[in-house]
């Protein structure tokens, strides 16, 4: 399996990585996204460790089930040969109601292939109210690479 574009990235490859990557997680299909991974891809969420695409899954399902109306930014933050670093928001609420944003950071490394076989995020949720959401399903295509203002 093969998923261009290839490292070693350039801007607009490593913008097109992260794009495609938000748009694959505004989905929430934990088989679609899991297909962007290697087969032993190596992950770090928050305190989780994983290793493989069928605990990836496993993973994104759990998250899903918990994180209702999940809607996600990423940015670009940097790359160099087949690594990229990415800053990212997303909002979702939880069974009771209350609605969170949460701020992070990943680091991404991806094979040959263009398939990512290590990530590393580090997450900070934050409690908000309905009233203070920015983030409402995926991004109309005019605000691709557009990031929201942090505050």
């Amino acid at each position: 399996m093969i998923r261009p574009p290839f490292p070693p990235f350039e801007a607009d490859t490593a913008a097109q990585k992260v794009q495609a990557a938000e748009d694959a997680w505004n989905t929430r299909d934990p088989e679609r996204v899991a297909l962007a991974y290697t087969e032993d891809s190596v992950w770090r969420n928050r305190d989780r460790h994983l290793v493989g695409r069928a605990r990836i899954v496993e993973f994104l399902r759990e998250k899903w089930a918990r994180e209702l109306d999940y809607a996600l930014r990423k940015e670009l933050w940097g790359f160099r040969g087949n690594r990229i670093g990415v800053r990212f928001q997303y909002e979702c609420r939880d069974r009771e109601g209350q609605w969170w944003r949460s701020y992070g950071n990943e680091l991404w490394e991806f094979s040959e292939e263009g398939l990512m076989r290590r990530r590393e995020a580090s997450i900070n949720d934050v409690p908000i109210t309905e009233a203070q959401r920015r983030i409402f399903g995926p991004r109309p295509e005019s605000e691709h690479g557009v990031l929201l203002p942090v505050y």
